[in-house]
């Protein structure tokens, strides 16, 4: 079985610096850690490693060449492989635009059976990559998966929880999943791997790598959406002091509300 996991290389603070032009993070890979819920899905891959004969685990992620640093995390953990796409006209993607970018990607690496997503990404919060990364590639998707419960030569079956309900599914391979948070316990890199990977070269996958090379579905010219405006939010805090009867107090912070623009 070849799995596929996607990560990513996001912010390890709120104190991150924007673009003025364009709107978008700028990454520069000072400050920077591993998506949370993508530790979680690379330890479900191992695990599945683990448990099965003739696994290959096969860690991918998009960004700049600073992102390596995430995939050689995943190599030290137990992924098998690594590859980066990285091109400066991928830069400003979209939900969409990132999402063809990666089904690229896959479709360029080819021999797949499980792709393995986290739910989410602390720095978009969309949980829209992984299922629309599926569209693209015409597979099957479940989303949510707390638990693999069985695999086979040809299908997964799986439960995913929602807020209200559970289910059990059983899905035909090649598919894709996307892994909740604290679904298990991800491993922490090993010394040794990280020896034995010293010298592994992670192969950078460019524009003209892939099968479609028209520019316009990548970056900001394949992104059907496009940020206005993006600040940081204003950390400063004002206190009042308050003081009357408590008829008098309860005016007084309802006028304040209104004009704070609260109420």
């Amino acid at each position: 079985m070849n799995i596929i996991t996607c990560i990513k290389q996001v912010p390890a603070s709120s104190n991150v610096k924007v673009d003025p032009i364009t709107g978008v993070l700028i990454r520069d890979g000072q400050n920077v850690k591993m998506n949370p819920f993508d530790l979680f899905g690379i330890e479900m891959a191992c695990s599945i490693k683990d448990q099965q004969e003739n696994v290959n685990v096969h860690a991918i992620t998009m960004g700049p060449p600073s992102a390596t640093q995430v995939l050689n995390e995943a190599l030290y953990m137990g992924a098998d492989d690594a590859t980066l796409i990285s091109d400066r006209k991928f830069a400003g993607a979209d939900v969409l635009a990132t999402s063809y970018t990666i089904s690229q990607l896959i479709k360029h690496i080819g021999n797949y059976d499980l792709i393995i997503c986290g739910k989410q990404t602390t720095d978009g919060d969309t949980a829209q990559v992984g299922p629309e990364v599926a569209e693209f590639l015409s597979i099957p998707h479940v989303p949510y998966v707390h638990e693999i419960l069985k695999v086979n030569q040809d299908s997964v079956t799986v439960r995913s929880s929602y807020e209200t309900y559970e289910e059990i599914i059983t899905v035909k391979l090649p598919c894709l999943i996307t892994i909740d948070k604290d679904v298990n316990t991800p491993r922490l890199p090993s010394y040794r791997r990280r020896l034995q990977f010293n010298q592994y070269p992670i192969p950078m996958v460019t524009l003209k790598d892939l099968s479609d090379t028209n520019e316009k579905n990548y970056g900001l010219n394949g992104s059907p959406t496009q940020v206005d405006e993006i600040y940081a939010p204003d950390k400063t805090m004002e206190s009042h002091l308050i003081s009357g009867t408590s008829d008098d107090l309860a005016k007084k912070i309802i006028d304040v509300l209104k004009e704070s623009r609260y109420l």
